[in-house]
């Protein structure tokens, strides 16, 4: 059992794999709490997929992909806004429009640019293979989400769990709403080297729920996300390495078994 434990920790991609997983599933589970709170489950998924187009852009401009992928999360962000203020379209379909249209355009400048390995990673994820950069750049990122949201934890919680008492107190619900737009963004760029831009929305949704169905205080469901997304990370890159499996899917499969016991146990209570 030790050598079990001991033979992938001997090599240093899987040490910074199991670091970089754990790291990324803390904020991801943090974050999908207030998200899962806020009722934001769907656009998780569309800044997620929207981010496609902005990172093959980004990769014909040979500049750093995170920029292109957070220009455009921001971009499908402020025109699922603007589209809801300015029409009678329910907030729901307009981000299936737009997340669905940007991705289509996204896989369309996917397929014209010549096959790169780099950007197959970006859209399936692999977080076996990803550079000393990266490496760096996801904790960076992952970290600076994470301190933003202690900080302001009571505020946003506030402002998710009622938005009309967080105004009556004094808040600016415009900054904490796109404040919490930006933090998706930058999430999903971290994440996306772990799992990819499609299935990067489970990871910011699945732990919250999970936890959602279990608890009734926020304390103990932001507890809960945390544990079930630290464990899917730890068992994930674990059983990829001896059952030779994608790691991000390992890690996502997990999370919904998660998910499934928990509803057991709430349907037995």
């Amino acid at each position: 059992m030790i050598n079990w434990f001991a033979e992938p920790l001997s090599y240093p991609f899987m040490q910074q794999a199991l670091i970089v997983a754990m790291v990324v599933g803390v904020v991801c589970a943090t974050l999908s709490c207030y998200l899962v709170l806020k009722g934001w489950s769907l656009m998780g998924d569309a800044i997620s997929h929207a981010v496609l187009p902005g990172i093959v852009i980004a990769y014909l401009l040979a500049i750093p992909l995170a920029i292109g992928a957070f220009v455009s999360g921001i971009f499908c962000a402020v025109a699922v806004g603007y589209l809801k203020d300015n029409s009678r379209i329910k907030e729901d379909t307009v981000m299936g429009i737009v997340f669905s249209g940007m991705f289509a355009f996204g896989l369309v400048l996917f397929a014209k640019v010549q096959s790169d390995q780099h950007l197959m990673h970006i859209l399936f994820g692999d977080l076996l293979g990803i550079t000393a950069e990266e490496f760096r750049q996801s904790l960076w990122i992952a970290l600076t989400v994470l301190l933003v949201i202690l900080i302001k934890r009571k505020d946003l919680l506030l402002y998710c769990f009622d938005p009309s008492h967080a105004r009556t107190v004094g808040l600016n619900n415009k900054v904490l709403h796109y404040g919490l737009l930006v933090l998706l963004a930058l999430v999903i760029i971290s994440a996306m080297q772990v799992v990819g831009v499609i299935l990067v929305v489970a990871m910011l949704i699945t732990p919250g729920i999970t936890g959602y169905t279990l608890a009734k205080r926020f304390d103990r469901m932001l507890l809960i996300a945390i544990a079930t997304s630290l464990m899917s990370a730890f068992w994930g890159v674990f059983l990829s390495f001896h059952f030779n499996v994608a790691t991000g899917p390992a890690i996502i499969l997990i999370q919904a078994c998660c998910f499934l016991i928990s509803f057991a146990i709430s349907k037995l209570r």
